[in-house]
């Protein structure tokens, strides 16, 4: 099969290489996916770029966790009966070599997951690890049925579909945004505020919930942590998922006197049962006729080093596929 693959880590365009390998065969409880589409994620490039110090876990890695395509093959224990069936994979390379970057990937049977007609490769390519986050973050503290959820860049590919989810799940959905194109992208998922993230930010949204925030997602726990112990309310919580320093100063008072929780989020290590729940929102959301993650620009295969190199530096929103 042609595939790419990296054998050290450091810049796209140097390490990332276009070959030929032996098509893989599912083992017992697995399935293979023929790709159509690849998604690329951050942590495909930080991984890629060693950007967290962790090195090379195998000797040659097969880029990207999510990817689409067609069920063509199955192992021992799977039913025959699902090959042809139209997929959307997820963790194609959690904690193992070889992901989606390539014509066919293989993934434990519960990782591929039906992508309801209408649903195009691309979309599909895209829900995997923002679905996960997004829905592990919002619900990591409970319910937030009738709470009041704050979602900092409710634009963003895990913050849209947080917004997504929280008024799904029955919350009042704030969230925050840095122009009016991302104002809009949250109003369409559902926000019933949208507030510009700028000096008057914290008090338009005391304004709006003058007892306090339940639950809030956070995409800068370095950026945001201060601002938000200031609106949270009490026995409050908040879920991060991003930071942009590596070590932030936690102010312990100020969360102590509000009995506040802070909850870590990473989509690899999610609870399994968070990730079927996950999935089958994401799913019943679909069918309900949401069009799925915007695609901002897709590339051939052979493109995939700019393809990385895109979203190392974004020039608009939305996500990267690679097709197949």
């Amino acid at each position: 099969m042609k595939a790419v693959w990296y054998e050290k880590q450091g810049p796209a365009s140097e390490v990332l290489t276009l070959g030929e390998m032996p098509t893989p065969e599912p083992g017992a409880g697995e399935v293979r996916i023929k790709l159509a589409a690849s998604g690329i994620n951050p942590g495909d490039v930080k991984k890629r770029e060693n950007a967290f110090g962790y090195g090379m876990p195998f000797p040659r890695i097969i880029p990207h966790s999510d990817g689409a395509g067609t069920l063509d093959a199955v192992g021992k224990g799977v039913s025959e009966t699902l090959v042809g069936s139209r997929v959307w994979c997820y963790g194609a390379q959690t904690y193992r070599p070889f992901g989606t970057a390539a014509e066919y990937t293989v993934v434990p049977a519960g990782q591929a997951i039906e992508l309801p007609e209408g649903a195009s490769f691309e979309v599909g390519a895209c829900l995997g690890i923002p679905t996960i986050t997004a829905h592990r973050s919002v619900h990591v503290g409970g319910s937030v049925d009738g709470k009041t959820v704050l979602v900092q860049g409710g634009a963003g590919a895990v913050g849209s579909l947080a917004v997504l989810f929280a008024k799904r799940a029955g919350a009042r959905v704030i969230a925050t945004v840095g122009n009016d194109r991302d104002r809009s992208i949250a109003e369409s998922m559902g926000a019933d505020d949208v507030i510009m993230r700028d000096v008057k930010a914290v008090a338009s949204i005391k304004d709006i919930a003058p007892e306090g925030v339940d639950h809030i997602v956070e995409v800068a726990l370095d950026a945001n942590l201060d601002s938000n112990v200031e609106i949270l309310a009490q026995g409050g919580s908040i879920a991060t998922y991003a930071t942009g320093k590596a070590s932030v100063a936690v102010p312990v008072w100020l969360l102590v006197f509000v009995n506040g929780r802070l909850y870590f989020v990473g989509s690899d290590d999610v609870p399994v049962a968070a990730k079927e729940e996950a999935v089958s929102a994401v799913s019943e959301a679909l069918r309900a006729g949401w069009k799925g993650p915007e695609v901002a620009k897709t590339y051939p295969l052979e493109q995939i080093a700019p393809a990385h190199e895109s979203v190392e530096r974004p020039s608009r929103p939305g996500r990267v596929i690679v097709t197949i």
